[in-house]
């Protein structure tokens, strides 16, 4: 595992296209149980090399009912974006995670983890990666529909800030889903 995620850190496979360079984020170890599948690091992550250290950070370890000890204990979390690189700014927001890092890196890390008992799909990126056709019609319908991918996955809104309005929308995410991530969470743990 170790010179996997050595190999992974050295990765320039796509640095020509990202804005700020090559500086892949990735948080693991063999002994993980809860993988969490984000979208692409943003401009803070990049610069402070520390996944999910930004108020999307917050707002997940909130979710999840962790302090940042327990969050950043690899033994506990993975943490493995889809892109694992900074994609650099769009018009309304950061770029979509490069498409090269999920079929290069994450078969190998997931085999690696052998003692996963959960995996988090964060936003649509991922939920379209790992869910293939047995996705909804849209993010909304995914997440709300939660319970026919348990065990194995549970999807996620992205816990941006940003996400807020989303979350007014729709009350039945914190009074159901995240109710029943803070179970999973604890059962794990």
């Amino acid at each position: 595992m170790d010179k996997l995620l050595e190999d992974i850190r050295n990765c320039k496979v796509c640095e020509s296209y990202l804005e700020l360079g090559a500086n892949p984020i990735v948080s693991a170890s063999s002994k993980s149980k809860i993988v969490i599948i984000g979208q692409a690091p943003g401009r803070i992550v990049h610069q402070t090399g520390i996944p999910w250290n930004d108020n999307s950070g917050d707002n997940l370890r909130n979710w999840l009912g962790v302090d940042k000890e327990t969050f950043y204990n690899e033994d506990i979390f993975a943490l493995m974006p889809m892109g694992f690189c900074f994609p650099g700014k769009g018009k309304s927001g950061d770029l979509p995670p490069r498409k090269e890092c999920a079929p290069l890196w994450h078969d190998k890390l997931l085999d690696y983890m052998q003692g996963k008992r959960l995996i988090l799909l964060i936003g649509q990126y991922a939920q379209h990666y790992y869910l293939k056709e047995r996705r909804k019609n849209t993010l909304t319908e995914t997440v709300k529909n939660y319970e026919v991918y348990l065990p194995q996955y549970l999807p996620l809104p992205h816990p941006s800030p940003r996400n807020n309005i989303w979350q007014a929308k729709n009350k039945w995410f914190q009074s159901e889903v995240l109710t029943t991530l803070k179970d999973q969470i604890k059962m794990v743990l």
